[in-house]
């Protein structure tokens, strides 16, 4: 499987703009732009999309490793929130609610951390990751 993304930038950093467009569509045009990455402007940025990348790809992980071991999650909710310092991204913390019926914490948290190692975003970041992971419900 491949997917598809493309990027024009138009102009410097601080004044120009760009638009992100990926191949199904989703993001269409997307706007981005200096303001957008490093102040309030409005658009996307990519530290914003590799956090939405992070926290889906490990919530699809830790509902499969959850059903392949007998359970049946109810609502799994991830925030990630990617950390660029100093020009480098330095990790994504991920916080997970999760409502799984019959699942103790402990063994909650365990498929948990094995989802957050597994998951192939998490695979290929080299920066930290950290899990906070919250059984509710």
């Amino acid at each position: 499987m491949k997917r598809r993304a493309t990027a024009v930038w138009n102009g410097n950093i601080k004044e120009g703009r760009g638009h992100l467009s990926t191949g199904s569509t989703t993001l269409n045009q997307t706007q981005y732009s200096f303001n957008s990455r490093f102040a309030d402007g409005v658009g996307t940025n990519p530290e914003e999309l590799l956090a939405a990348a992070h926290a889906g790809c490990f919530t699809m992980k830790l509902s499969l490793d959850l059903t392949e071991a007998g359970y049946t999650p109810g609502a799994l909710k991830t925030q990630s929130t990617v950390t660029l310092q100093d020009g480098k991204i330095t990790q994504s913390l991920l916080q997970l609610e999760g409502d799984v019926p019959g699942i103790s914490a402990e063994e909650f948290e365990k498929i948990a951390r094995n989802a957050e190692k597994t998951c192939p975003v998490s695979q290929a970041f080299s920066f930290e990751i950290v899990l906070e992971a919250k059984l509710v419900g």
